[in-house]
């Protein structure tokens, strides 16, 4: 049992000001809030706009993914002259309405999700995810020589939902700004390339026939191996219905692997820094307890009661894309992107490596699970 000093929730910031700033302090506090989180919702309602725009949509490029882009446009331009009266707001937009966000988007999947793949569609989801992200790991510290915080970060990415598990394990992995931007830009890079492979690869299987159940099994390669939803809707979409079903879905039952593989990684990381140095893990490095993980757990359960309406659900999803392009937009704004040609080619190298091996690998994967449990 540790003691309660040595844990640390990572949803410490408050969404609302304690009673004692209301008492005769709420006006000042809000103040020193609102000019960062108007900035922010300006941002992410742009790119919330330009997600919808056709071309974009085609494209894979969602809003989260276009709200960092504004949001480094501006930081890099014009944010530097409002950063002190804008980072309180900015600062609670990328931390605590991120976590919300987190946990909002388990209205988005069901535990009947997982019945619509069966057992094969788990595991392979399950074996996609941890030799990919074992892979980042090995080959980012090992072999590239990136710091550990941005190799998990562009596995993550790559393993499990692209810019939303590398905003969700920010506050896990204590990344800095720069950290995040370059494995997110890696996402975009390689999901969108997807997105024109896959209808490509597709056909070449009509012939090859290694990944066996047509459309459907297709479907489930597609999912399990591209890395933003947004991008598995596009490129599966473009091969057929039935492809783009089981593509979702795939998808979804390895969104839903993130509340586990963050609880796992923040479990492995206390550890390992406590076997590193026991004196300044017990003085300064807190367990860092992600229960926004277990809030998005809790409310998957709940969301498949099926207890709310449909209109319901979407109202609440689209309030939840507006928060985490709100968090994408602040992420935005803090990064600079001198720190991101500082970090070089190399993160861009390691999440190449991972798309080679989302292909080649999840298809050796797929065949070999389909094969063995069809």
């Amino acid at each position: 049992m540790l003691p309660h000093a040595a844990i640390d929730t990572t949803f410490s910031t408050p969404l609302l000001p304690s009673r004692t700033q209301i008492s005769g302090s709420a006006s000042p506090a809000w103040t020193r809030l609102l000019p960062g989180l108007v900035l922010s919702g300006v941002l992410a309602a742009g790119g919330m706009a330009l997600g919808q725009v056709g071309w974009l949509q085609a494209h894979g490029l969602s809003a989260l993914t276009l709200a960092i882009v504004l949001g480094m446009l501006v930081g890099n331009t014009l944010y530097p002259r409002w950063a002190v009266v804008a980072n309180p707001g900015v600062n609670l937009s990328k931390q605590t309405l991120l976590r919300l966000g987190v946990v909002l988007y388990g209205l988005r999947l069901t535990t009947q999700d997982i019945g619509s793949v069966g057992l094969a569609g788990v595991l392979i989801d399950a074996l996609v995810l941890g030799s990919t992200f074992a892979l980042a790991c090995f080959l980012g510290t090992r072999w590239l020589g990136l710091d550990r915080n941005t190799a998990m970060l562009i596995g993550i990415g790559s393993s499990i939902c692209g810019a939303a598990a590398v905003m969700a394990a920010e506050p896990v992995v204590r990344a800095r700004a720069e950290q995040v931007t370059v494995a997110v830009a890696t996402v975009v890079v390689f999901g969108t390339l997807a997105i024109f492979v896959y209808p490509l690869l597709f056909q070449l299987n009509l012939h090859w026939q290694w990944i066996p159940g047509g459309s459907h099994g297709f479907g489930i390669y597609a999912g399990s191996t591209i890395h933003e939803v947004a991008q598995v809707v596009a490129a599966a979409r473009s091969i057929d219905p039935a492809a783009a079903d089981a593509a979702v879905i795939a998808k979804m039952v390895r969104v839903m692997m993130l509340a586990p593989v963050l609880i796992a990684l923040s479990a492995w990381l206390a550890r390992d820094a406590a076997r590193r140095a026991p004196q300044v893990q017990q003085a300064k490095g807190p367990l860092t307890i992600p229960w926004f993980a277990f809030g998005f757990i809790a409310v998957v359960l709940f969301n498949s009661l099926h207890w709310l309406p449909a209109p319901a659900v979407e109202l609440a999803n689209t309030f939840d894309t507006a928060l985490l392009a709100m968090a994408m937009a602040a992420l935005g704004l803090s990064t600079h992107l001198g720190a991101i040609r500082r970090a070089g080619v190399k993160p861009l190298l390691l999440a190449g490596l991972l798309f080679g091996w989302l292909l080649a690998g999840g298809a050796l994967i797929n065949h070999a699970v389909s094969t063995l449990l069809g």
